[in-house]
């Protein structure tokens, strides 16, 4: 009798563990049709560096101004670093001038590339001009444009002849005392090199009151990479467009039969009141 109750005990595991098996299988089936969605913008991905700057200048044009001078070159290390690597450097550069809170104000807007949008608008504002060809960076001083630094002084010459730029309320104005200087406009992608070489020389003049350096982000080459958000609903209904033939006799009937066995069903927190009714 042992050696059959054994056998028994065997045949039950074996039968249990072929039931578990294939409600796993069930269950992986299932988690496979689920359906993943991503929400993409219709710009490319900006680069983080531009992004926090935005969130510097939201803090004060102070911050700013005091943020760029540390980051002027920062970009060469994108290319030798990891993405992890270069976002931590982003961290530590702006660790110089925010408290522990904001920094993870600045990691949350990263995550949800909260200024993102901001850095959009300005390329869009550049494409307009439109930038000179094969330029990494160039001014416009009262809509005459050059990527070469030299023609600065040539062109500041007779601005005030032309007609003053509009200026827009997100522009990032270099502190000065003045306000009546030309203007002039630098459409550059902070932390390159080219960006560092026209940074020199006319953040010296706006200190010696000669111009009001006004900054706008200008990316040459933008990023292959689509730029996915975050924090945003998406819904997708699907509807079911399989239709079935049914008796309209025999559904009236049922319906019928259905709703009197419900009326007498009806319970409210443990009273029948179709029984205390008869």
């Amino acid at each position: 009798m042992a050696p059959a109750k054994a056998m028994n005990v065997v045949q039950l595991l074996l039968g249990s563990t072929a039931l578990w098996l294939s409600q796993l299988g069930a269950g992986t089936v299932a988690a496979s049709k689920s359906v993943t969605a991503h929400l993409a913008a219709k710009w490319p991905e900006t680069p983080l560096l531009l992004e926090a700057s935005e969130f510097m200048a939201e803090e004060s044009n102070e911050k700013f101004w005091q943020f760029l001078e540390t980051v002027q070159e920062l970009a060469i290390y994108k290319q030798t670093e990891s993405d992890y690597s270069y976002y931590n450097l982003i961290l530590k550069k702006a660790g110089q001038f925010l408290d522990n809170l904001h920094i993870n104000l600045l990691k949350f807007a990263f995550s949800i590339r909260a200024y993102s949008p901001a850095i959009q608008m300005f390329q869009q504002i550049a494409a307009d001009e439109p930038p000179p060809d094969g330029c990494n960076a160039f001014v416009v001083i009262h809509k005459k444009h050059t990527c070469k630094i030299n023609e600065i002084k040539k062109l500041l010459k007779k601005a005030a002849s032309r007609t003053r730029p509009y200026l827009f309320k997100g522009d990032h104005k270099f502190p000065t005392n003045k306000e009546n200087l030309p203007v002039v406009i630098l459409y550059a992608e902070m932390g390159t090199r080219t960006f560092s070489a026209f940074h020199k020389v006319l953040s010296a003049k706006a200190q010696n009151e000669e111009i009001l350096y006004v900054l706008r982000h200008y990316i040459q080459k933008p990023s292959s990479r689509k730029m996915y958000l975050s924090g945003y609903g998406v819904e997708l209904a699907i509807k079911s467009t399989e239709y079935k033939a049914l008796d309209d006799t025999q559904v009236t009937t049922v319906t019928n039969t259905t709703v009197e066995d419900e009326t007498e069903a009806n319970e409210v927190q443990g009273f029948l009141f179709g029984k205390l009714k008869s």
